[in-house]
């Protein structure tokens, strides 16, 4: 054999029983992959968790908040009959005394349904059901400062102005419907919790909704 092929032979080998030499990098390079992949798992469940809870403070499907349910009874107080009950026929006063100007047309299809499903009155569980809709679109991508304490209010469950840990894990269970694994719920708290105090105050929790 020559000695070229000698020396290469050698570089190869460990020397001792012949066995390929690891190359240097080669465990580090292995765990940079699931670094990256448990960074991106983390990044998708914050933003699955920021998505559920734009859409349930501000879309379309959301539920009705307190301040919204206020304006309705109020409406619907000067315009009852005295009964806990709306005639149909101050449907369309009401709604412009709401603000909305509805058409002929969608006029025409809410009085044929009072009519028809409610005997042409309708108590405030009816009126609500007509009216929640129309005021939830108008809310679909809007961040007013209504609409963001009525928010703040459902995470900050005992009212003192600031949303703990435990009361972010409650209402993260509930808008995901499932639980966070361990350390996600953390990462999220850390990202909302600008001044890092532990908590996340109704500035944090502006600033968090409005970059999103």
């Amino acid at each position: 054999m020559s000695k070229t092929a000698s020396t290469s032979s050698a570089a190869s080998t460990d020397g001792k029983d012949g066995a390929p030499k690891a190359r240097k990098g080669s465990s580090s390079s292995s765990e940079t992959p699931k670094k990256v992949k448990a960074k991106k798992t983390s990044e998708t469940q914050m933003n699955k968790v920021y998505t559920s809870l734009l859409s349930t403070v501000f879309g379309a499907e959301r539920e009705l908040a307190q301040a919204e349910l206020d304006e309705l009874a109020e409406a619907f107080k000067l315009f009852e009959q005295g009964d806990g009950y709306m005639n149909y026929k101050d449907v369309a006063e009401c709604m412009r005394t709401m603000g909305y100007m509805p058409t002929e047309m969608e006029l025409l299809e809410i009085v044929q349904q009072i009519k028809m499903r409610m005997g042409g009155l309708m108590d405030f569980d009816d009126f609500c059901e007509l009216m929640g809709p129309r005021m939830m679109s108008e809310t679909v991508d809007m961040l007013g400062l209504k609409e963001l304490k009525s928010a703040f209010q459902q995470f900050d469950t005992d009212g003192d102005g600031k949303i703990t840990q435990d009361e972010m894990k409650e209402a993260v269970k509930s808008l995901l419907g499932e639980k966070l694994k361990k350390g996600e719920l953390e990462e999220i708290l850390k990202e909302m919790d600008i001044n890092g105090d532990g908590d996340v105050d109704f500035d944090e929790f502006v600033m968090m909704l409005s970059i999103r």
